[in-house]
């Protein structure tokens, strides 16, 4: 048994304690939550500062963490594809160190979860020793291609086969993003995910995306012929983005919207009135590293949408801690408040996953994690604020 106490308690789903203690068991499993006054002061592992619930992260790219600092910033989301797909010739010994080093970042930076995005099977060993939950997304794309859309999913299949989905980790196959997936490959997609699953989704990260689906204009056009795809077949729609999603993906699944970016009040309420159970993740310091620019939270907030946090990858952010995009959150658009901040990062999080019977706050009978944060009772982010696992 393991008493652990600080100068305030924040469980996210109850009120805050002051002076608060959480008594866990050897396991890490919550027992009891109560204050100081009720305890012997020598017997409470007493801090000062902030105690939450381990961090989710809804959204990464482990498998491109040797790409650290080899593209360049600010290019926009195009170019930014580009560059990452230029990157061939790397070593696999290379690439399955960088892997392993973030899975240990993200782990001592206090997370306990992740949503991640997978195209090969680099990560699969890395993800089943780790003390992580991984939620693994076998992504796929066929460039709008119908008749490439069988063999883009069997060999994406593949993938899926050999990653680990049992015991602590679950995975699901997931379209990569609309303007990359075809009617065929969705519903391939969408056939073999069972109901109770989470599939995410890259969405209107660029205006690109609406401009391409609007009025077949945009990057989108050059980009596909770089890559030698027609897109005669394709009719713009008229719509937005994601009604291309929303059409062709399931409203029975858990479904992560990723970046949104260029998301507006009109397609919040649309996805939510498509799906009760859709979930909003934002990576902000992967958005400021590609296109400068970031979603206009209080849009979310308006529309009460479940919002939750993600790093994206080494490619496209400098580190891998929940704590700095919830700091980028707090220091560009300083209207959302602390504690909705905190319920993005873990107890949405862990229920967008699929893992808030264990995960995400702090409760009798969980076995959340526990990071204490170097904070007053302001509750204010800083440059300064770090976070120290505890559990």
């Amino acid at each position: 048994m393991r008493k652990i106490g600080a100068d305030l308690v924040l469980p996210v789903s109850a009120a805050a304690i002051p002076n608060g203690v959480i008594i866990l068991d050897d396991e890490g499993k919550i027992l009891e939550l109560s204050t100081l006054s009720e305890h012997d002061p020598a017997s409470v592992e007493f801090h000062s500062g902030v105690l939450i619930p381990g961090f989710i992260n809804t959204h990464c790219h482990l498998e491109l963490s040797h790409m650290k600092s080899r593209v360049n910033t600010g290019t926009g989301l195009l170019p930014f594809l580009v560059s990452v797909v230029s990157f061939r010739d790397i070593a696999m010994e290379e690439i399955l160190d960088a892997i392993e080093k973030a899975d240990l970042e993200m782990y001592e930076n206090g997370i306990v979860a992740v949503g991640d995005i997978s195209n090969k099977v680099d990560t699969a060993a890395t993800k089943e020793k780790s003390p992580i939950r991984y939620y693994t997304f076998v992504e796929m794309f066929d460039f709008m291609q119908d008749d490439r859309a069988k063999s883009t999913f069997d060999g994406y299949y593949s993938v899926f086969e050999k990653q680990s989905g049992n015991g602590k980790n679950k995975k699901s196959c997931v379209p990569h993003a609309p303007y990359t997936v075809s009617p065929y490959l969705f519903e391939l997609i969408r056939n073999t995910n069972p109901e109770d699953c989470t599939v995410s989704i890259h969405n209107q990260e660029t205006r690109h995306e609406d401009e391409f689906f609007l009025h077949k204009s945009g990057g989108f056009i050059g980009f596909m012929a770089s890559f030698g795809f027609t897109l005669e077949h394709f009719e713009a729609t008229e719509k937005t983005s994601i009604h291309y999603a929303l059409e062709h993906m399931s409203r029975h699944n858990r479904t992560l919207f990723v970046h949104n970016t260029q998301t507006q009040p009109e397609d919040i309420r649309a996805a939510q009135a498509w799906n009760s159970n859709v979930f909003w993740a934002t990576c902000p310091n992967a958005n400021l590293y590609i296109e400068n620019r970031l979603p206009f939270y209080k849009h979310f907030l308006d529309e009460n949408a479940k919002m939750t946090i993600g790093t994206d990858s080494l490619t496209s952010n400098w580190q891998l801690s929940i704590l700095e995009e919830m700091k980028t959150i707090a220091h560009y658009q300083s209207y959302v408040p602390f504690e909705e901040l905190l319920r993005w990062a873990t107890l949405n999080g862990a229920e967008a996953l699929g893992f808030e019977d264990e995960l995400g706050s702090l409760e009798i009978g969980k076995k959340p994690g526990i990071n204490l944060l170097n904070l007053d009772h302001t509750l204010v982010l800083n440059a300064d604020t770090k976070v120290t696992r505890l559990v």
